[in-house]
């Protein structure tokens, strides 16, 4: 793909005001292309948008919240109204509750992960999906935040552990019914990226054998370089599941 053609194509980020969001919006905007950064809270939305333009990159700030039909279909009347398409959603938002025995946590702490992680990522891959049949030339790429937790559970994670799974379900069905459409679906599997919401793994993490103990973490750059690759591949190749990882957490093996 040439750079001409990388600088003409669109991609949106949920999410996007910090953490993984925050840093894989830098590397697109850094790659040429035009980012759409959706997110709860404005300001920092703004203040990223603010930087690229101070790099002369193209960025502009909506403010969503994904969980509301209402406001997800805002954000895609907005991005079809200034750009007229989309090619990439990095459906990035996402949040988690707290790890408790699950008879103990308050039921608006499921639903408010369900609603998010699994509606959510619903909503804006159905508008997404629906935009990308509609453009010329047809098509595009969505690539879905999952998790290491879309494989094997935490202790006492059984609403985060559910919406992953969830993801994963969704993804292939998106890769599948895509195919008609020249739209491409993918899901990057994340382990221990440190950002300001994982720091607290670095004191300590309840273990499968009842310990806890510290996490060895990565560079969220790392995950970012993974979805710019995907990002850059043509349409008529797709990585469908990649798990990027710190080498030595403790997910593959026992204990």
């Amino acid at each position: 793909m040439n750079d001409a053609n990388i600088r003409s194509r669109i991609a949106l980020i949920t999410g996007a005001g910090s953490g993984i969001g925050r840093c894989v919006a830098l590397a697109l905007l850094d790659d040429g292309w035009t980012v759409v950064l959706a997110g709860r809270r404005a300001q920092p939305l703004q203040a990223l948008a603010a930087q690229a333009a101070e790099r002369g990159q193209a960025a502009l700030a909506v403010p969503t919240d994904v969980t509301s039909p209402d406001s997800v279909q805002a954000l895609f009347d907005t991005i079809e109204k200034a750009y007229g398409r989309l090619d990439l959603l990095f459906n990035n938002a996402g949040v988690n509750a707290p790890a408790v025995p699950m008879d103990e946590l308050p039921l608006d702490r499921w639903f408010s992960v369900i609603n998010t992680n699994v509606s959510g990522v619903y909503l804006c891959a159905r508008a997404a999906f629906g935009l990308m049949r509609r453009q010329s030339p047809q098509g595009g790429r969505i690539i879905n935040n999952g998790s290491i937790s879309a494989h094997a559970p935490r202790p006492f994670s059984a609403p985060y552990t559910a919406s992953k799974h969830a993801v994963t379900g969704l993804t292939k069905a998106l890769a599948l019914d895509g195919r008609a459409f020249n739209i491409a679906a993918s899901q990057i599997d994340i382990g221990n990226a440190l950002t300001e919401l994982s720091e607290r793994m670095t004191r300590g993490v309840l273990q499968a054998n009842g310990t806890t103990a510290p996490e060895p973490m990565m560079d969220a750059q790392n995950v970012a370089d993974a979805v710019r690759y995907i990002a850059a591949m043509p349409l008529g190749a797709n990585v469908l599941n990649m798990t990027v990882m710190a080498s030595n957490m403790p997910f593959v093996g026992r204990g």
